[in-house]
């Protein structure tokens, strides 16, 4: 299980899967093959050569070239486009070598007369079955070249089927709705051009024949690791070759590569399951917490926010009472929201100046800081670091540091604009003040939001091509974070984006959680958290109670929804009664004792709530030892008779109990027979599932 030469080309094996390419008798690196893992390596295609083309067809419909460059009688989408010094558009890559270590492959290339060189790096993740790709492009000449496209990754699918294409689409409080569509001939794009990864598409893709379920069914899914502009392309040629590309948008890009210089991709990472949806987001999930969150095994906390209970009126006094509330229900960690900082009394002013305003906090941010420590609770705040306000020192003192158009108006949204973070300066400016911010106080938890996406994408000031800021703005981030992050190694980060703006899985590497939307209504949130778990695991899923529809969704249906991933609450305790903060003291100890369950375990989406007024979904402990069933209804006119349930992941020849239900049964009959449960409108039911102790 890793990666091998033989005469045909390579072969890339993980557990249960297998990916074959090689260079077929003219020369091409093709592929050859992605599916199940086949006994023998013998057992692999050899890789497809081009013959009998007329003058209107070239071999690109058909052969499935490995990393197709935009040149000759290529008509199909192509991951590199670049123009040379002299204005040759036109590329033509010959294989140059290969290394091959145990569980990572470098094929090299070289354009045949420039001086441009890309090499195509895989790693294999064998305990995941996943594949990761990613492209360097170097400069070998005196003269620089123009990269006006260049992706990460196109992920070849086996030949002549009609495939359905699966991703994710929304808006502002309302992301991540499952769409399936049958792609035809032709191209189907999917992209953000926002700056950041948006909310209205997600770089994550599931094709399978048509017939894939939940738990059944060939899968091929894919995600990209970056969190800026991207680009899908999915393409169906006229001969039934069907491909998915992934990577940097190319819309308003382009990066003059410098004599010596190497332009690295963001990585695409995609697997392949022959056990329908349900297995892919399983892969996805161990893959991210295992190997991507900065801290894999530490628990997610119970959180408290106080946005909702006190907007920008934040003060000491505000702050200790609902701490003291909050602790006194079971909360571990207590985030001041937006509105501490200087001169923030409204969205109208102070962003930039990341230090605590002395009006509301006459000594600080410690008092309050050592207030929710000593309640046994630790302390995190919000911060927007990309954002400024015309209203603000730091605009006052510097205007320039904006991406701006100098002769266009600034457009305000949410009342500011955008820092400029591919600028050097803008970089060590936050870098200081978040650093010093961290540095002086006993701070576990940041909140990283980012209110809007850009407009008048200019940098007056660049030296060169002003479009690589999409670029250089998201490195300039990485740079920034990445920086805080290896300084306080104990803090945890969160990402928001006006709720699941940022969410892919570089932005992971940096932040241990994700915030999917700012709509916390519980019904809502049902179908917002289905389409998220697709991709990312519970883990990573902060998930508040608030007071959203409180007359009508219980405190127990909104308990429910929100413990599905890291519990949070969002409510304004001080106006909560004594029955409801003590109800809630006690689903909180509740999702402690199970949270191990439902933020480590395996996921399994038995009910759709997008699909399904009646929906349910189940966690189940690695060794199969504990799950926890989750099962919902939103509007159902009645009279109505309701399905049951079968579970799944269950060991079959076990003997389990499930509670509310009488007697243990063995784990096929679980999933099997199922089991009954019957709800009114807006109830829910949360039930603990134990394997009972062989003897």
């Amino acid at each position: 299980m890793a990666i091998q030469a033989t005469e045909q080309g390579w072969v890339l094996e993980t557990h249960a899967t297998g990916y074959a390419l090689g260079l077929n008798q003219a020369g091409m690196l093709v592929h050859r093959y992605w599916g199940a893992r086949l006994p023998s390596l013998s057992d692999y295609p050899e890789a497809a050569d081009s013959l009998g083309w007329a003058s209107f067809n070239g071999p690109g419909q058909v052969l499935r070239e490995e990393y197709p460059g935009h040149g000759g009688v290529k008509y199909i989408d192509p991951c590199l486009k670049v123009t040379f010094a002299d204005g040759v558009r036109d590329v033509v890559l010959r294989f140059a070598g290969a290394e091959v270590h145990k569980h990572e492959l470098a094929l090299h290339l070289r354009d045949e007369h420039y001086p441009l060189t890309l090499t195509l790096h895989y790693r294999v993740h064998p305990e995941h079955d996943l594949i990761e790709r990613w492209v360097a492009a170097t400069n070998h000449g005196a003269e620089p070249i123009t990269i006006e496209r260049i992706w990460s990754a196109q992920w070849h699918l086996p030949p002549g089927e009609n495939y359905r294409m699966t991703h994710v689409t929304g808006r502002w409080l309302d992301e991540m709705h499952l769409r399936r569509e049958t792609l035809l001939h032709g191209v189907k794009i999917l992209e953000s051009r926002r700056l950041t990864t948006s909310q209205q598409h997600n770089p994550w893709f599931a094709l399978d024949s048509g017939s894939a379920t939940e738990d059944h069914g060939e899968v091929w899914f894919g995600v990209l690791a970056w969190s800026g502009n991207w680009k899908l392309s999915a393409e169906v040629t006229d001969f039934l070759s069907t491909r998915v590309s992934m990577g940097i948008n190319d819309w308003d890009f382009a990066w003059r590569l410098q004599a010596g210089e190497t332009f690295t991709t963001p990585a695409s990472l995609a697997g392949y399951t022959a056990a329908g949806f349900g297995a892919a987001s399983r892969r996805l999930h161990d893959h991210i917490r295992a190997a991507v969150v900065p801290h894999p095994q530490q628990l997610r906390k119970v959180l408290y926010n106080s946005w909702e209970a006190t907007g920008f009126e934040v003060n000491e006094q505000s702050q200790t009472a609902l701490a003291e509330h909050a602790a006194a229900i079971g909360v571990e960690l207590f985030v001041v929201d937006d509105g501490w900082f200087h001169g923030r009394n409204s969205d109208q002013a102070g962003l930039g100046d990341w230090w605590s305003d002395r009006r509301k906090f006459p000594n600080g941010l410690a008092p309050l800081a050592r207030r929710v420590n000593e309640l046994g609770m630790d302390f995190g705040l919000w911060v927007e670091p990309e954002m400024v306000n015309a209203d603000s020192e730091l605009y006052r003192a510097h205007p320039d540091w904006v991406i701006h158009f100098p002769t266009r108006a600034r457009t305000e949204a949410r009342n500011q604009l955008i820092l400029n973070l591919a600028r050097a300066d803008v970089q060590e400016y936050l870098i200081t003040k978040i650093d010093r911010l961290l540095s002086e106080h006993p701070i576990a938890f940041i909140k990283w939001d980012m209110n809007r996406n850009a407009s008048e994408p200019g940098w007056p000031t660049a030296e060169g091509e002003q479009r690589e800021l999409w670029v250089r703005y998201v490195q300039g981030l990485f740079h920034v974070w990445g920086t805080l992050q290896a300084r306080h190694p104990q803090v945890v980060w969160q990402s928001c984006s006006g709720g699941g703006g940022r969410a892919d899985l570089h932005i992971l590497r940096l932040a241990d959680q994700i915030w999917p939307s700012d709509n916390t209504e519980a019904a809502a949130r049902l179908a917002i958290q289905e389409g998220f778990s697709q991709i990312f695991p519970a883990s990573t899923m902060e998930a508040w109670v608030t007071d959203a529809l409180e007359q009508q969704r219980s405190l127990a249906f909104r308990f429910h929804v929100s413990m599905c991933g890291s519990l949070g609450i969002g409510a304004h305790l001080g106006r909560w009664s004594p029955a409801q903060r003590k109800e809630a003291a006690r689903w909180i100890k509740l999702y402690k004792a199970v949270r191990p369950i439902i933020q480590f375990g395996d996921l399994y989406r038995l009910r759709s709530a997008q699909a399904h007024p009646f929906s349910a979904l189940q966690y189940v402990s690695k060794d199969q030892a504990e799950a926890v069933l989750f099962v919902f209804r939103t509007h159902l006119p009645d009279p109505i008779t309701l399905p049951p349930l079968r579970l799944r992941g269950l060991d079959p020849a076990a003997q389990y109990t499930v509670d509310g239900c009488s007697g243990p049964r063995s784990g096929l009959a679980w999933m099997q027979a199922g089991l009954q449960i019957d709800l009114s409108d807006f109830e829910s039911t949360l039930r603990r599932i134990r394997r009972v102790p062989h003897h």
